[in-house]
């Protein structure tokens, strides 16, 4: 059973991926400028906040592994199963492990030769190479995977901390740390410049990432059935991790403008973290985090991967809700989720190697977060019905709960509601056209990730609707699930039952 300190680092390591070694220079040019790029920063964790309450709420309600899935099932109980294929088309077909292979080909090749800069095929290569990795190592030896995750997590949380210590140190003017020429960011007139310039599009694409880079504040209600109390450490161990996350990207902020000029930063890419050291002690300290960087990237792929295969496709191949369940339930020959990892594997792979360059990491990015956003605000309405009273949720025909809501630890209304809107705002206001001057992407249209995520739903719910619904009515039976015991574990198997003259 998983403790008080092992729950805190499960949402700790899951949060601090590669965000804060990638995006401080998409979030800048997306903002102008220095100080409303630290707004959005403030704005992400307020939203992470309040993320992080809602599902401290939902946890301690229904302490049981599942996360999303469990309180959407809870939540809109007709029509039935409906969110449950909708939530499976998102698992299936979104390659959640794409963005940041992505940032491991940019940092890996960064780290063998700085001063070249890399092709694209070599850089979609890369990714693709850590990809596979991860799913062959997860997919045969998942022992060693686990190890090798938790291994190389431990530079993620050295990285940072170097970074957030140099930083501080170099803008004390701590010897050895200063630099000969410091950038005059934190200037009053140079603070504010720019900003909003790119207008409110930008500034959409700019929460996105930003909200993107605190994915993962629910990462310990995936696993509450391994956890010890699970009650009594969601409520201690969300709060403590989130808070140390919130100032560890603070942190890593002012030590990057604190030492990096701004048009620098702007121009760095996803690698601003090893030009961060290289201006602090030269080309050997910015290759060697650079490296150092790739590796802790490669374990949040391990970490995602893991989770995606295992915690979320074979359980729903259990529950045998997709298609050849049996298939993606099945741990052999190696004891390991394989399909529910190939799966993974062949989305983000097919992503990584198809999306046009310069657009590749922003849209991969924007297509994990809008997602999440569009979950997020059903989870958040539905926890808003549960606070209404039960005379109200009578009358709403798919939620079927007439008790009193009454969790060990419940959320302030407002701040369920906060949360709901914010979700809602960023499901619509990527439909906003970007200012003119500005785009998006450069060679996509600004609106394809949010059309594309719809897309994923659609594709769930036709499936939900012809499987469930169009099939048994036109043949005339139902469907029923029975439990079997296959591969030391239970799952569920979908039979026809042919309907009566007197049911139908």
């Amino acid at each position: 059973m998983v403790g008080l300190s092992s729950t805190a680092f499960l949402v700790f390591n899951r949060v601090i991926g590669t965000s804060i070694f990638a995006t401080p220079s998409t979030i800048l040019r997306a903002s102008g400028s220095v100080g409303l790029s630290f707004v959005l920063w403030l704005i992400g964790a307020l939203a992470a906040a309040c993320g992080t309450a809602v599902y401290i709420e939902l946890g301690t309600g229904l302490p049981r592994s599942g996360g999303e899935k469990v309180y959407l099932e809870f939540m809109y109980r007709r029509p039935k199963l409906l969110a449950t294929c909708v939530y499976a088309a998102y698992a299936l077909l979104i390659g959640w492990s794409a963005a940041n292979s992505s940032v491991f080909g940019e940092y890996i090749l960064h780290a063998f030769n700085p001063a070249q800069t890399p092709s694209d095929l070599s850089k979609r290569l890369a990714g693709v190479l850590c990809i596979t990795f991860s799913f062959i190592i997860h997919g045969t030896r998942p022992r060693w995977g686990i190890f090798l995750q938790d291994t190389l997590g431990v530079l993620k949380i050295i990285a940072l901390g170097s970074i957030a210590l140099s930083g501080l140190a170099s803008l004390a003017g701590v010897p050895g740390f200063a630099i000969p020429d410091p950038p005059n960011n934190f200037e009053w007139q140079n603070f504010w410049e720019g900003s909003g310039q790119n207008g409110a599009s930008a500034l959409v694409m700019g929460l996105f990432t930003v909200v993107w880079s605190f994915v993962g504040y629910n990462n310990a209600n995936y696993a509450l059935s391994e956890v010890r109390d699970p009650v009594r450490t969601i409520k201690r161990a969300a709060p403590v991790a989130m808070s140390c996350v919130t100032i560890a990207y603070i942190l890593a902020n002012i030590a990057y403008f604190a030492v990096v000029p701004k048009d620098e930063i702007l121009g760095s890419g996803r690698i601003v973290a090893a030009l961060f050291f290289g201006k602090l002690w030269g080309v050997g300290a910015e290759r060697i985090v650079a490296g150092i960087v790739a590796m802790s990237t490669l374990a949040n792929v391990l970490t995602v991967l893991f989770t995606q295969g295992r915690a979320v496709i074979q359980e729903l191949g259990r529950e045998g809700i997709l298609p050849f369940s049996g298939f993606f339930a099945s741990s052999r020959p190696f004891n390991a989720p394989l399909t529910g990892l190939a799966t993974q594997w062949l989305v983000s792979s097919s992503l990584v190697l198809t999306i046009p360059p310069g657009d590749a990491y922003l849209f991969m990015l924007n297509m994990i977060t809008y997602p999440l956003a569009l979950i997020n605000a059903f989870v958040s309405a539905g926890l808003l019905f549960l606070h209404a009273p039960p005379s109200i949720r009578a009358r709403l025909p798919w939620f079927e709960y007439d008790a009193v809501w009454n969790p060990p630890f419940r959320t302030w209304t407002p701040v369920v509601l906060l949360f709901f809107l914010s979700n809602v705002f960023l499901v619509f206001a990527p439909y906003v056209p970007p200012a003119p001057g500005f785009r998006v992407y450069e060679n996509l249209p600004y609106w394809l990730h949010a059309v594309a995520a719809t897309c994923v739903s659609l594709i769930g719910a036709a499936y939900w609707y012809v499987v469930w619904v169009w099939r048994p009515r036109r043949g005339g039976y139902t469907l029923v699930r029975e439990w079997v015991r296959e591969d030391g574990a239970t799952r569920g198997v979908i039979k026809k039952v042919k309907l009566s003259f007197h049911d139908t």
